[in-house]
């Protein structure tokens, strides 16, 4: 008796949801409701073994002081970058990372952070970079999550160790300066840049946020680079906006997702929200995070740059 692939498929999925309560990644395609975990589902799922929750903050000991059951700490730069090298975290030590977090190849991950998930976003980019198949970032962050008096705790927790082995990391999700970033900046229609930093970031006013000390000796953007605030993809409370709002937020810059798309900011971590809401919400297939960002670009000899502030590095 031949039996439908289509209803095997469907059975499997469905046996998969009631057991769980999660979808594989391949069940459905990127989009909002796959792409963001809602706060009500995490607390239903916040002991399901196939959810493994990560905290990714930019405040040193936020995470002591209080974090959801279950979660595990990545600190941003030492535990998914490379320490010495200018460089992300190596996929021998990305497994080695997730596996002691108790990551399988099948673990629904779950990212949040502080600051309207900055560097949760961060954490979603390099754990897709490496092929794993379901990432999600919680809708919210912990601003939200507090704010809604939902559980924290000190308690650290400590897991089996997983069977996740990084892939090779995929080029097709992290732009480079000779490859990528250079040709679309001297013919502006190779790729769409998108510049998430402040307008004054942006126009060259000032070279970096007050207080933070990577810089480069150049101000300004990539020529032909269009400015979208990365704060404008999520609401005053840190959640995303619908996925109607974000369209036309894009489509009004002339953002469709129909031609390459490279997202930027300084060093790398703000943008990763802004290629989170463009591939993984919005489900355009070609979106690049160039990490390198302004730190490496504006310090690059010979890099055409657009400063219609006209600030110079070092002057009084």
């Amino acid at each position: 008796m031949l039996i439908s692939r289509k209803i095997i498929v469907g059975t499997a999925v469905a046996g998969l949801l009631a057991t769980t309560g999660v979808f594989p990644a391949e069940a459905r395609p990127k989009n909002q409701a796959r792409a963001v975990a809602q706060p009500t589902w995490l607390e239903q799922n916040i002991d399901n073994p196939n959810v493994r929750i990560i905290e990714v903050s930019t405040e040193p000991g936020v995470y002591e002081r209080g974090h959801i059951k279950n979660s595990v700490n990545f600190v941003w730069h030492t535990d998914l970058v490379d320490t010495v090298n200018r460089d992300i975290i190596s996929q021998e030590n990305f497994t080695a990372l997730a596996r002691k977090a108790g990551i399988n190849e099948n673990t629904t991950v779950v990212l949040y952070g502080d600051k309207n998930n900055w560097f949760a976003a961060w954490g979603a980019w390099i754990f897709n970079v490496y092929g794993q198949k379901d990432v999600r970032v919680l809708d919210g962050g912990r601003v939200k999550w507090e704010k809604d008096g939902r559980a924290l705790t000190t308690a650290v927790p400590t897991f089996k160790a997983g069977n996740f082995s990084a892939n090779n990391a995929d080029k097709n999700l992290r732009a480079g300066l000779i490859k990528d970033v250079l040709p679309a900046a001297k013919k502006t229609k190779t790729a769409t840049l998108i510049d998430i930093r402040s307008a004054d970031e942006y126009s060259g006013k000032i070279f970096a946020p007050a207080g933070f000390q990577e810089t480069a000796v150049r101000a300004g953007h990539i020529p032909g680079a269009i400015n979208v605030p990365w704060g404008q993809n999520v609401n005053a409370d840190g959640t995303f906006k619908t996925v109607e709002e974000l369209k036309k937020l894009y489509a009004d810059k002339g953002v469709t997702g129909s031609d390459q798309i490279i997202t930027y900011c300084r060093i790398g971590e703000r943008s990763s929200l802004t290629w989170f809401v463009l591939s993984e919400i919005l489900g355009f297939q070609k979106v690049k995070n160039y990490d390198g960002s302004w730190t490496e670009y504006g310090n690059s000899i010979g890099s055409p740059i657009n400063n219609p502030s006209k600030t110079i590095w070092g002057a009084a």
